[in-house]
């Protein structure tokens, strides 16, 4: 019965380390993925260090800056508590293994006094003959055997259950030791996040004695994105009448699909949420649609598209596979690409230089051009949007983990 207890003991062991390897191989991806996201972020940010910026702008840097730790800190605090749990585990695995240990080595020891007592060969033999039957002398000789089989069985038991121990211990001291190094990053991560959060209360004030100025700030550079949305819109209405028009159709406000156009818009919207970014690495600073601005409370930010900002002479690439519709310079936002898949369009704004020529088919992932600087900002940023003919589509819902 007992046997059985220990094969099921050892099954659950095991598909609970399996589950927890699992868990701890999640976060571990998670918190590597944080850590390049803070290091782009810093990266980003040191390319402006020398452009004297807005108290907004410093409160946007600051911002990203906190909501990057404070997500890096939860992993670090699910990490310690993973490891917690199976320091745990291992506690009780040991404590059972030292009482089964010492359960073993107690029967072994009195089986081999029992042993020595009746070790004399002559009281075997006589054990033997005094059989009252050949099948019962049979009977004693497989017992001899048996109980012989036993007694090294239960030797080669413990020394399994010694190494299987002093395994689990090797183990508890890695665990305590990682858990260890664990913490001591997250005090770092915290002491971090103490100071930017007093920076961002005292910026946030300074801010707060000035708000007017700062609405008009904000409502200016609304009316620059306005402008720049209305210019793109504008863009592909021409592209939709003037594509229409060598396909037979008249309408403005939807593409006109030949079979060829009408499969690549289905693959590109089978593919919703799991599309590449449109820049290797980069920090969305601006997300789609209308919404009130996180400190000026009074001011309202309405964009069409998503802002990333990227790293320096980074290069925007082709979210999926299409035909580049028409390249454009945008005032204000330098050159904008257009690609078209089926009766959806992918925008790529802000471009300093373009790889491309319109016409050209793209395929995913591919560079179309390096991303510009931002005036406003000094930062390298791409403007980018997402239309269905001419219905502007949230990128956060089609590109993955936005």
């Amino acid at each position: 019965m007992r046997f059985f207890r220990a094969i099921l003991f050892l099954i659950m062991c095991s598909a609970a380390t399996s589950t927890v390897a699992q868990t701890k191989a999640e976060l571990e991806a998670r918190r590597k993925e944080i850590q390049k996201e803070i290091a782009s972020i810093n990266s980003i940010l040191v390319s402006t260090q020398e452009r004297e910026k807005s108290l907004l702008e410093e409160v946007e840097d600051l911002q990203l800056q906190i909501k990057s730790t404070e997500k890096l800190i939860r992993v670090y605090n699910q990490e310690a508590n993973l490891i917690t749990q199976n320091i745990d585990k291992n506690t009780l695995k040991i404590d059972r293994l030292r009482t089964d240990l010492e359960q073993l080595k107690t029967d072994y020891a009195l089986m081999i006094k029992q042993s020595y007592r009746s070790k004399n060969k002559q009281n075997r033999i006589m054990f033997l003959l005094s059989s009252a039957s050949f099948f019962q002398a049979y009977k004693r000789l497989q017992y001899m055997k048996q109980y012989a089989n036993y007694r090294k069985q239960q030797g080669i038991e413990i020394q399994e259950k010694t190494i299987q121990l002093q395994q689990l211990n090797e183990q508890l001291f890695v665990q305590r030791q990682n858990k260890e190094a664990i913490l001591a990053e997250n005090r770092k991560a915290k002491v971090k996040l103490v100071d930017k959060k007093a920076n961002l209360d005292q910026l946030i004030k300074q801010i707060k004695l000035e708000e007017k100025n700062y609405q008009n700030e904000l409502e200016r550079k609304q009316k620059a994105i306005a402008k720049i949305d209305q210019e793109i819109e504008r863009l592909i209405k021409e592209a939709i009448a003037r594509e229409n028009a060598i396909a037979g159709s008249k309408s403005s406000t939807r593409f006109k699909l030949t079979p060829e156009a009408k499969a690549l818009a289905d693959n590109f919207a089978d593919n919703k949420g799991k599309l590449p970014w449109p820049v290797v690495s980069g920090i969305v600073s601006t997300r789609f649609g209308k919404h009130r601005h996180p400190i000026v409370k009074t001011a309202m930010i309405e964009s069409n598209g998503v802002r990333i900002d990227t790293e320096v002479n980074s290069n925007a690439r082709a979210i999926f596979e299409g035909t580049v519709s028409q390249i454009n310079k945008i005032p204000g936002a330098n050159i904008a690409v257009m690609i078209r898949h089926g009766d959806y369009i992918s925008v790529y704004n802000n471009l300093a230089e373009v790889f491309v020529e319109p016409g050209d088919k793209v395929f995913r992932n591919q560079d179309i051009g390096r991303v510009g600087i931002n005036s406003s900002s000094g930062k390298t940023t791409l403007f980018f949007q997402l239309f269905k003919n001419l219905n502007k589509l949230n990128p956060e819902v089609w590109i993955y983990k936005m």
